[in-house]
């Protein structure tokens, strides 16, 4: 279908063959239509009630525009009959045209937003006329505000995207230097037997594990995922993750609780007596979900903010405490501490639901394990993991549910349910095979490191009231039912995983686990998709999947190995040759591990979101001979690939949505066809396989046997097998995007659950969303009818072991590494010193309202809502000693790059923080610099580790579950004004 993009008031149309002639009284070339100009001037109704409004603003009386016949009121006509005889009625007509369309459409928006809503398509003429809000999800809850309206302004203006200048419509290859924007058009087969070729050669050559895929979060269109990854898989390709190297994935949970994050859906915040919103600003990045925090204080919930500024979600709580940047984890353990010393923990939680009873030998600091004591005989499988604790009389006893008794990470056949009563600080020797040795409890040990964090301590570290916080942390702890709300603000930094240990401690001290309207929820990406095993499937059909940690691989790749310090770098080459954390291309038998060779991005903005990012310029981007952008908007990535292919806009494409922020799914339908030549990303990948076999079948390519994996690398067969049903062996049963959806929701037990007759099937997610029906096992309760989904209840209620070394929630690791830094326990520890230099201020990056990541960042009805260019916050006496003024074009700079912007004065900051809130593009800068240019890379050993050491059910490398997290926070700065040169 042929779409143009609609012109303008002012513009003229080309079929125009001349102006109209002026004369007074009748529109002026370029008036709008059915505005005419006032007798006696050439000023139009536009321009007259711009020169009011301006005269307004800069306070002109009449007196000192009389001369100005711009100000002069006897400009319009009088109008005797307003309703009959109306000059200006045009507005009217385009009014009621907005109620006017030909279809409608049910679809979403394929963002990294965790929102996940439904929204109503209007077209009319072939365009995307409108959209709004569907507002039709079932409640489930009636006592919960109403679930609907899902959206945000974002959403609301996704059709300005749909024709949009930046639209991607044809096939490009660049023809100058990456970054450069020189581009010749090409044709779908051009584009396609080029990357075909390429592919061919790489893999006939073994280098298939130097092709790469980049795409991020799945839940929020698991079609469009699963395309790419699809064929990666077949081609014995390698898959990135996306939720650590984001600085997502909060390293804390899957430590303590085992497991990737579980969150309540958050119409569960309503059912809290008291919620602490910690960094997560969710005025500003939750706004679908906003709601029920605010309705909450209507239900008499106290709402009580940490934030280091004073933010938009601050101002709408009860309380808001401010600790100093980067001291979240000090002011937690003092909360902690206070909860402790007072005597306000639940003791009966603590002995069955943690690891505080456990012994822990005072020579070694491991766990006293069973295998290593004479008197104990055990019937475990593996007696060197089973754990022990005191009872009342001092006895030993094996803690039931610990790794030594189950069969691998997840094993609900055992119980943590307790027959006697454990010491919860007990101390006592123990004969073992190596003598007598010392012991004492978890909790004993926990209770000397938070002696540490005393009131005059905590109030040093972090500036906030001593009297404030130890309040705040007795209301939390006597609250019927508690939760904390986690945000990124506590996640960017080096020492995310203590401060997330941290926060879970305070809820875990409480008893605040396992029911609604508790827990700790931590929502930044959207992490979890819900019909797990059909998206896993689709996108992964051989079943054997190259995932890499993609800090790693960039770390890696891009020469930052050299170039950091001599433990880290020691760590990391340990890590690697044990196999703990893979990175492709993998080391050859000769010692050789060749450089990555083609990466594949779609769905995400991978260059533009890169910490490190001048490393990624300078040393990654050269090694890779083909970077291909699948892209509907030309963004960062797409700037510095060699082929960008035109892929479908959210309103035009058969897609799933979900997300862990509530329990729904609903669709993408495609309201209109795809512009230009673009098509679905289904569509590409698949005509993508098409010309691989079609190549390798000319060149009479063989199997390639993968050497990691029992399976040959067949590119004879690449898309047949890419439309094959490998579930029933149908032939072509995959060809379209439908069957896709269909696929997915078929094979999954959270729509098609394998103990009821009820399917969810696509059809019904268009008529309405659909309430899910049940959990897989990667979730950690069930859906309930009449309830809101809250995570934990499988070990808090049912008694299941935690899935961790322990089998309960485990605050001890007794790993080497973390015994040798110090952090077997939550510790507050200051992050790296002197990241990008020497220089007096914190760099911060927090999301922003304008924008989902670097999506609408370039979308002109959203830059004119703020000052439309990247901005720099900073607080007052801080640009007064700079000698810089709000408006001013100012250098936030280090030894890494300078980044030109203006400057915004914000007296809600803290003293020495530099603000930019992130994602903007990088054309949208001056000089060839983003605001990741100043971010350097760097990795914390503690997130390389296998856990246990040899056989890692714990700790493991899975992608988006365990790897190191990007970091983008421990960055010092500094600003000048105008561009001038450094001291």
């Amino acid at each position: 279908m042929n779409r143009t993009n609609t012109s303008t008031p002012d513009d003229q149309s080309e079929t125009d063959e001349s102006p109209p002639e002026q004369t007074d009284g009748q529109p002026a070339v370029g008036d709008p239509p059915g505005e005419p100009a006032t007798e006696g001037t050439n000023v139009s109704r536009r321009r007259f009630l711009e020169g009011i409004g301006i005269a307004s603003l800069l306070g002109i009386g009449q007196s000192a525009a009389d001369d100005d016949p711009l100000f002069q009121m006897g400009g319009l006509n009088p109008v005797d009959d307003p309703i009959g005889n109306y000059p200006y009625r045009d507005w009217e007509d385009l009014y009621r045209e907005q109620w006017d369309w030909d279809s409608v459409s049910r679809s979403t928006h394929s963002v990294n937003c965790t929102g996940s809503c439904s929204w109503n398509v209007y077209v009319k003429n072939g365009q995307v006329w409108r959209e709004e809000q569907a507002g039709d999800y079932p409640r489930f809850d009636e006592s919960l505000p109403d679930p609907n309206p899902r959206g945000c302004q974002k959403g609301a203006c996704y059709t300005d995207y749909v024709n949009a200048d930046e639209r991607i419509k044809h096939p490009l290859k660049r023809v100058g230097e990456r970054g450069e924007g020189k581009w010749q058009r090409i044709s779908w087969d051009e584009a396609l037997t080029e990357i075909a070729e390429h592919v061919v050669d790489e893999v006939q050559a073994g280098r298939y594990d130097a092709i790469s895929g980049f795409t991020p979060i799945p839940a929020m269109s698991p079609i469009s995922f699963a395309s790419g990854s699809r064929l990666i898989n077949l081609l014995g390709g390698v898959s990135h993750s996306f939720y650590d190297w984001y600085s997502d994935l909060p390293p804390g949970q899957p430590i303590t609780w085992g497991t990737q994050t579980d969150n309540a859906e958050s119409a569960d915040w309503y059912n809290a007596d008291y919620i602490i919103a910690w960094g997560s600003n969710i005025n500003v990045t939750r706004i679908p979900d906003a709601k029920y925090f605010l309705e909450s204080g209507y239900n008499g919930t106290k709402r009580v903010g940490v934030f280091t500024d004073y933010s938009q979600t601050a101002i709408h709580t009860d309380e808001w405490l401010s600790p100093d940047s980067g001291t979240d984890t000090a002011l937690a353990l003092g909360m902690s501490q206070t909860i402790v010393d007072e005597g306000l923990y639940d003791e009966a939680h603590l002995k069955e639901q943690t690891d505080m009873p456990l012994l822990v030998r005072q020579d070694t600091g491991k766990f006293l394990r069973a295998s290593e004591v004479p008197s104990v005989s055990t019937d475990a499988d593996r007696p060197e993991w089973m754990l022990l604790m005191l009872d009342s009389n001092g006895r030993l006893h094996e803690a039931p549910g610990s790794l030594g008794e189950r069969d691998g990470q997840k094993d609900y056949s055992k119980s943590i349910e307790l027959d006697f009563d454990p010491q919860l600080d007990g101390e006592t020797t123990v004969r073992t095979e190596d003598g007598r040795v010392r012991v004492r409890t978890v909790w004993a040990e926990l209770r000397d490191e938070l002696s540490t964090w005393d009131p005059e301590t905590v109030h040093e570290e972090t500036a906030v009231g001593k009297e404030t916080y130890q309040r705040v942390a007795r209301e939390f702890a006597e609250a019927d039912k508690a939760k904390i709300i986690q945000g990124k603000g506590v996640n960017d930094w080096y020492h995310n995983d203590l401060g997330n240990r941290a926060l879970q401690l305070l809820v875990t001290l409480t008893g605040n686990l396992g029911e609604q309207g508790t827990g700790l929820d931590h929502y930044v990406g959207q992490e979890k998709i819900w019909t797990f095993h059909g998206w896993k499937s689709l996108s992964f059909p051989t079943g054997n999947v190259r995932g890499v940690p993609t800090t790693l691989w960039t770390y890696y790749h891009a020469g930052i190995l050299d170039n950091t310090d001599a433990d880290t770098a020691a760590k990391i080459r340990e890590s690697i040759d044990k196999g703990w954390m893979p990175v492709y291309p993998e080391e050859r038998d000769d010692g050789s591990r060749p450089d990555p060779s083609t990466m594949f991005v779609w769905r995400g903005n991978y260059f533009n979101q890169a910490k490190g990012n001048v490393a990624v310029e300078e040393e990654l981007w050269p090694k890779l001979d083909l970077v291909v952008d699948i892209n509907f908007r030309m963004d960062s990535t797409a700037l510095y690939s060699d082929i960008v292919l035109p892929t479908a806009s959210h309103y035009e494409k058969h897609d799933l949505s979900m997300t862990d922020m509530h329990t729904y799914v609903h669709p993408f339908t495609p309201a209109v066809e795809p512009l230009g030549e673009s098509k679905t990303d289904w569509q590409i990948f698949r005509e993508l396989a098409a010309k691989i076999q079609e190549v390798a079948t000319e060149r009479g390519v063989g199997p390639i046997s993968d050497r990691k994996f029992d399976r040959d690398i067949d590119l004879q067969s690449v898309y047949d097998d890419f439309v094959r049903d490998w579930e029933t062996g149908e032939a072509d049963a995959l060809a379209e995007d439908r069957a896709a959806c269909e696929y997915i929701l078929e094979h999954s037990e959270e729509s098609n659950p394998s103990e009821s007759d009820h399917q969810i099937t696509f059809a019904d997610t268009v008529e309405q969303p659909q309430r899910l029906l049940a959990a897989g096992d990667h979730w950690t309760s069930d859906i309930e009818d009449g309830a809101a989904y809250t995570p934990w209840k499988d070990f808090v209620q049912d008694k299941n072991p935690w899935p961790t070394v322990t089998g309960r929630q485990q605050y001890y690791i007794d790993h080497d590494w973390f015994l040798e830094l110090g952090e077997q326990l939550p510790t507050h520890k200051e992050g790296p010193t002197q990241t990008g230099g020497d220089y007096p201020m914190e760099y911060n990056t927090p999301h922003g309202r304008w924008s989902i990541h670097s999506t609408w960042r370039d979308n002109e009805k959203l830059l004119r809502l703020q000052r439309g260019e990247p901005i720099v916050y900073l607080h007052p006496e801080d640009a007064a000693e700079r000698g810089i003024e709000d408006g001013d074009t100012v250098e936030v700079f280090n030894d890494l790059a300078s980044v030109e912007l203006q400057a915004k004065i914000y007296p809600s900051s803290q003293r020495g923080t530099a603000r930019m809130y992130f994602a903007w593009e990088r054309f949208q800068f001056d000089g060839d610099t983003n605001f990741n240019s100043l971010v350097p890379m760097y990795m914390k050993p503690t997130q390389l580790v296998q856990y246990p050491e040899d056989s890692g059910e714990h700790l493991y490398f899975f992608p988006n579950y365990w790897g190191p997290t990007g970091v983008n926070s421990d960055v010092r700065v500094d600003v000048r004004k105008g561009g001038g040169e450094s001291e």
